[in-house]
């Protein structure tokens, strides 16, 4: 096809010459950061790329070959490929998030790599003690401070609205900014009070927040009660009990909760395995339906979680209209994870079918499920035993003899008086009306003993308690898999060079490559498939 009625003007160099075919079109692809000026072989017709060169009047006759211009495409940075109000908002630089993956994995060393580099990490604060939490806070604090943004879990805990509340008032009195809010299926007190506290208004009517919340959902009805409003009882609640000011209220009910919205499609932990593709579009529509109801003046970000450990995958991301990208899994695998050694190697071998759905500690009762990995432990089997017989039976007593043997010799590894006398104890220190109400309901205390299994498995991955390995519950989604092939043969096939900052410089410079390569194709540049392959490689 000749477009040379419609083009630029031409391009000449006397160093480089176009690509049209096979390796240099990849060379070509792959700078991003330089502009590439799409040009057509008059005798072929074929639309090649031009990297460097010139740009001179289509009547040039200066000795030097010219080809007709058709395109410039500017630099594509991968700071540049997610919405631009997420780095001014947050102060980071790049549109990507490392995930607040639980009892500590996201550990704060791996946070202040991630924001040192730019990038904006969570502490995986769910399931820690307070005081842990807070000694994490001290730390992200001291080495931080100011110039750096990072943030905190704050997990729905239904069964323990007290903790969820005391965590919350927490991150307010130690100034905490930004939380990643998981596992609500509604609003609580404990997330609206942290959303809205410090909410002010300037004279000129704009609204500041002084707090951050990134919600992750995975339904639309979820997604909902976040982008809207608070409700005014949770308001009126808070203000009664001097949680909030009149006027924080009053602002409250002219902004959604968050902000920042988490897409999270099939991931590893708690996940509804829905694909990101289906998803993601049907949030966005969601996100502008209300705010265009609400009439909000402030830009919602929608970001995308679930399933990226490959550059293909976070492009892919971004091109759905993805404000920024979180991982979660291929961080996990790196060396600043709280993970031990050996369930690093695990996942390090990970392929994409090597994860299964089991039931979930915080959520035992009420058969929530997380992703949890297959390979190298019996946890999923376990658990779904210990499922079952909770579903079947009314108590421990009325087990069968067999049966409880079995759950004692294999996971409990101690009888079901010792189990419970070990989890009573945990629970008086912790709260003490769960005694009360498991020793009033005997099905509630069965629950309890095998949620303080369930509980521990993912403690003895991250502690490498000896003779536990086959017990060991490692959250983990189908991206590990995937991220495991794409690095395999290069530097971070290795578990022990895989680190944050690598694996999310490349994943990003990777998504660049990609996007640049699409770009080309879409003008008709003949790009290999090898085009959209591309390989990790250590980044500075």
């Amino acid at each position: 096809m000749n477009f040379s009625s419609q083009n630029l003007g031409s391009w000449q160099s006397t160093t480089t010459v176009p690509a049209f075919s096979g390796d240099p079109i990849i060379a070509a692809a792959q700078q991003v950061r330089t502009p590439a000026f799409l040009v057509q072989d008059t005798r072929a017709g074929a639309i090649g790329v031009a990297i460097g060169g010139q740009t001179v009047p289509s009547d040039s006759t200066n000795g030097v070959q010219n080809f007709p211009l058709l395109a410039v495409l500017p630099p594509l940075y991968p700071e540049w490929l997610g919405c631009r109000s997420f780095a001014e908002v947050h102060g980071v630089r790049f549109p990507y998030v490392s995930g607040a993956m639980a009892n500590g994995i996201a550990t704060t060393d791996l946070v202040i790599a991630m924001a040192e580099a730019g990038f904006l990490g969570f502490f995986g604060a769910a399931g820690l003690q307070r005081s842990v939490v807070e000694t994490a806070i001290d730390t992200l604090q001291a080495r931080l401070g100011e110039a750096h943004p990072w943030g905190c879990n704050l997990i729905n805990s239904p069964h323990e609205p007290a903790l969820e509340a005391s965590v919350a008032q927490l991150y307010i009195e130690r100034g905490v900014k930004r939380v990643s809010a998981a596992a609500y299926m509604a609003l609580t007190p404990a997330i609206v009070r942290f959303a809205l506290t410090g909410i002010r208004q300037s004279p000129d009517g704009t609204i500041h927040r002084e707090r951050f919340v990134f919600a992750k959902i995975s339904r639309p009805e979820v997604a909902r009660r976040f982008l809207e409003p608070a409700p005014k009882s949770i308001l009126d609640k808070l203000v009664a009990a001097g949680h909030l000011t009149v006027d924080e209220a009053r602002l409250g009910a002219q902004v959604p909760v968050a902000e920042d919205i988490i897409v999270e499609s099939d991931s590893g932990g708690h996940t509804d395995n829905r694909p990101l593709t289906a998803l993601f579009p049907s949030i966005l529509s969601l996100r502008d339906e209300i705010t265009a109801a609400q009439a909000y003046s402030r830009p919602i970000r929608v970001g995308a979680a679930g399933g990226l450990g490959t550059p293909s995958a976070v492009a892919a991301a971004f091109s759905l209209g993805a404000a920024f990208v979180l991982t979660g899994s291929v961080n996990q695998a790196c060396i600043e994870s709280g993970l031990d050694s050996g369930g690093r190697k695990m996942l390090a071998g990970a392929g994409i079918a090597d994860v299964i759905m089991a039931p979930a500690a915080d959520m035992f009762e009420m058969g929530v499920e997380v992703q949890v990995l297959r390979r190298g432990t019996m946890f999923a089997v376990r658990a779904k035993k210990l499922y079952g017989l909770y579903h079947t039976f009314p108590s421990l007593d009325a087990i069968p003899a067999a049966e409880r043997e079995g759950v004692e010799k294999t996971m409990l590894q101690c009888s079901f008086d010792e189990a419970w006398a070990s989890t009573r104890a945990f629970w008086m220190e912790r709260d003490p009306s769960e005694v009360s109400r498991a020793e009033a309901d005997p099905k509630h205390k069965m629950a309890l003993v095998f949620r303080s299994y369930l509980g521990q498995s993912s403690r003895w991955a991250i502690n490498g308690t000896p003779g536990r390995q086959t017990d060991y519950q490692i959250w983990c989604g189908p991206a590990m898999g995937a991220f495991n092939q794409w690095t395999a043969n290069s530097f971070l096939a290795d578990p022990d060079q895989r680190t944050v900052v690598q694996v999310a410089r490349n994943l990003m410079e990777g998504a660049a490559v990609v996007t640049r390569a699409q770009q080309l194709r879409s003008y008709g540049v003949a790009v290999p498939a090898a085009g959209f392959d591309f390989r990790p490689r250590p980044l500075a």
